[in-house]
């Protein structure tokens, strides 16, 4: 899951609600496809409800359009396929992923204890987007699996930056070690959110044990020294 290739999940735009935003012409039958404005939040929640009763195999856009109160006809009249909400939550996550890192750049302390603040943000939605995480779990790791090259757009970069800056700062200030701080920030990224994930939903683990045996192992694994792990790790994180 966690070696996905990110080109697969290319197309998975940084929003929710322009995912599939395509042409009229684009459906051999004359019909529209689905517009960015009728991927609303109704229609996305009634996508995670089929996914988490159904798994991801079994979420038919017969079952979404039933979560939705409506018939499969006219999610099919308006240009709603199946994929194009099955990749609007995955691209949801994504976004809730983004949104999560950023407040740790601008927090103070030192580098190891803004990337604490970062990886536990990551757990946080973990623990939202449990279910969906759990259905759509290939999908999602796809788009967190590869680090983006040099030069490629700032949505794909947007993933792991606010790492790497992290990564950096804690380099810079003795708290962290120094690494590849593209590549580190991508293996904490998949390890932070599906060791989370993983441990809630498959060993089922309460959200406290899972965070804190998580969190453990990503910062320790980063950390200058032990002494220099934030957050009461180890023995005293147990009590």
């Amino acid at each position: 899951m966690l070696g996905y290739p990110y080109d697969r999940a290319a197309n998975l735009q940084p929003s929710r609600f322009t995912i599939v935003a395509t042409s009229d012409a684009a459906r051999p039958d004359g019909a529209p496809r689905t517009t960015a404005s009728e991927l609303d939040d109704a229609l996305l929640a009634a996508g995670r409800r089929a996914v988490e009763r159904h798994g991801v195999a079994r979420a038919t856009l017969e079952r979404i359009a039933e979560e939705a109160g409506l018939s499969r006809v006219t999610l099919y009249r308006r240009g709603v396929t199946r994929e194009a909400v099955l990749s609007a939550l995955a691209g949801g996550i994504f976004d809730d992923h983004r949104r999560a890192l950023w407040p740790a750049l601008t927090a103070r302390g030192t580098g190891a204890e803004r990337l604490r603040r970062a990886l536990a943000a990551l757990c946080d939605v973990g623990e939202e987007n449990l279910g969906v995480l759990l259905a759509l779990g290939e999908r999602v790791g796809a788009g967190l699996g590869e680090p983006p090259a040099a030069g490629e757009s700032a949505a794909r970069q947007a993933f792991a930056e606010p790492l790497e800056r992290l990564l950096r700062d804690g380099a810079a200030d003795g708290s962290l070690r120094e690494t590849d701080p593209r590549e580190t920030a991508t293996a904490l990224l998949n390890l932070t959110t599906w060791t989370y994930v993983h441990l809630r939903g498959g060993s089922r683990w309460s959200a406290r044990r899972a965070r804190r045996a998580t969190l453990e192992l990503a910062v320790r694994g980063v950390a200058a020294t032990a002494e220099a792990a934030p957050g009461g790790l180890g023995t005293a994180a147990r009590r």
